[in-house]
């Protein structure tokens, strides 16, 4: 026989003011530990939502960044001349020649600057991403004009249509705000202009950054990175496009051991709470527990029946720690990249699964804090705790 519910839910109501301080703890703890897992499912959201199955980034041999790396002309003229590399409607391969750098703007959060990503390409580069001009007009070949990334628009003040950016060789003016054929991707952290005319003020001539290709097939995507990799004239890897950005999603490992840590230790308190609740609760019950037992109900019952008290006081303080988080939920932040040591912009997701780790964190604190009074209140001696009341 089990002890009935109500019996703990009207325990609950009687103790409002523990009750509310115990949960309120606990709401606090999964309101950090559901922030965390946002922050980092959007910045995967992001990278995720930047690469394509087909395409594959070359770099030089060796590196895994666009920015350190520098591939000759001879090796672009050699390698979109491959029999593995999609063509359009014109008949020219999907190659898309690139010069990454970074300039310094001043953003909404950091009135010193950020470090943000500018791309000289030519139009196949566009389109190969199936970007969307959602205000102003594609930038002109062989003039210096930019488009800016919708998450550079939102987070840089300066970057907007109509100013001026002084880089390279000149000012630099911005005419359109893109975004990729999925909102979250990492591109909407770019800035994006002419390669030539790039190429020409940073003086780098004969040579580029790096180069994106799209192969024909999935079979013809190993083939053409297997020929790239295993062609020494070229001095050059090619690095799954969806692999590549997945592997940048480590930018973002040191909030997410930051957050989990002090998630963790705020669980430990938390815990600490509703253990001192419950076992003030068994205190203050004492003549209830005996007379349960004279009634007939096992110590066992009594053991389960406690525990259900601190789980439920624990996942009403989950509940409410999960609309306490919910505020962040698409709002836009940004995480510096080590790979391109610039910025990327990208926002809070949190989804149903993230809200069922933060109820689930929060019935294991309460099931963690709850056995040892539980434990206590089931193993009191009947006769002993009559006398006691």
């Amino acid at each position: 026989m089990g002890v009935p519910i109500r019996y703990n839910i009207r325990s609950l109501l009687e103790r409002k003011a523990t009750t509310a301080m115990t949960a309120f703890g606990i709401a606090l703890t999964v309101a950090v530990l559901v922030i965390t897992l946002a922050l980092i499912s959007g910045l995967r959201a992001t990278f995720a939502a930047s690469g394509h199955p087909l395409q594959a980034v070359v770099v030089r041999k060796g590196l895994t960044s666009e920015l350190a790396s520098s591939i000759t002309q001879e090796a672009v003229n050699e390698i979109r001349a491959l029999p593995q590399l999609q063509r359009n409607a014109d008949g020219q391969p999907l190659a898309s020649p690139e010069i990454v750098s970074v300039i310094n703007l001043v953003s909404v959060d950091s009135p010193s600057g950020m470090n943000v990503g500018v791309r000289g390409l030519l139009p196949v580069g566009g389109e190969m991403r199936g970007i969307r001009i959602q205000s102003g007009r594609m930038f002109s070949p062989g003039q210096r004009e930019l488009i800016v990334g919708a998450g550079i628009a939102k987070r840089y003040p300066t970057a907007q249509i109509g100013s001026k950016l002084r880089f390279g060789r000149g000012d630099w003016i911005v005419v359109g705000v893109f975004s990729g054929s999925d909102n979250a991707s990492a591109i909407a952290s770019e800035i994006w202009c002419d390669l030539n005319q790039f190429r020409a003020d940073l003086d780098r001539q004969g040579g580029v950054s790096s180069l994106l290709v799209r192969a024909q097939s999935t079979g013809a995507l190993e083939n053409l990175i297997t020929s790239i990799d295993t062609n020494r004239r070229l001095n050059a890897s090619a690095l799954n496009q969806t692999q590549y950005y997945a592997s940048m999603t480590k930018s973002g490992a040191p909030l997410e051991v930051l957050g989990f840590m002090i998630a963790t230790v705020m669980a430990i308190g938390s815990g600490f709470g509703a253990m001192n609740t419950m076992y003030a609760a068994v205190s203050r019950r004492s003549r209830e527990i005996a007379t349960l037992r004279a009634l007939g109900f096992t110590r066992g019952s009594i053991l389960r029946s406690f525990i259900a008290e601190s789980v439920a006081l624990s996942l009403f303080g989950g509940i409410l720690g999960c609309i306490l988080a919910l505020p962040v939920n698409n709002m836009t932040t940004g995480v510096g990249n080590f790979d391109t040591f610039s910025e990327i912009a990208f926002n809070f997701t949190i989804t149903p699964t993230i809200m069922l780790y933060g109820l689930t964190f929060a019935g294991v604190i309460g099931a963690a804090g709850g056995y040892l009074p539980a434990r206590s209140a089931a193993r009191r001696d009947l006769i002993t705790t009559l006398r006691e009341g």
